[in-house]
């Protein structure tokens, strides 16, 4: 490793000891750092939008089950409305375990390979 000239240390404010490499490493861990937080930012973005979503549909779903109740003329129509709704919820709760599951292994992906190598991966 190559220490500054004194002229260039001492126009920077540095002790002419200090390597040079030594800020390039610095920079090149916060440049790092900084990419790394951004993906996680992203994800926690892609992960909200698709969260709210969700919520949305299964406000849809239960508005429609008041629909059908209402409109329902006898016992057995309003318990297969509700059937169906229950059917339909218990599969969006299913793609939410999966979801959430997918979630968390990208979050945690972008995190180990950063820890490992410095550097987050490509998305993928």
């Amino acid at each position: 490793m190559a220490a500054k000239s004194d002229s260039e240390a001492s126009a920077q404010g540095v002790p002419a000891w200090v390597p040079a490499d030594f800020f390039r490493l610095g920079k090149e861990r916060t440049d790092a750092m900084l990419a790394m937080q951004k993906e996680l930012a992203d994800t926690c973005e892609q992960a909200s939008q698709a969260w709210f979503s969700r919520v949305k549909s299964e406000a849809d779903l239960w508005s429609e089950l008041a629909a059908k109740l209402t409109g329902t003329h006898s016992v057995p129509e309003a318990l297969s409305a509700c059937q169906q709704t229950i059917a339909q919820r218990l599969q969006m709760a299913s793609e939410d375990g999966r979801r959430l599951s997918d979630e968390a292994q990208k979050f945690m992906k972008t995190i180990t390979t950063s820890m490992s190598n410095g550097s987050p991966t490509a998305r993928s």
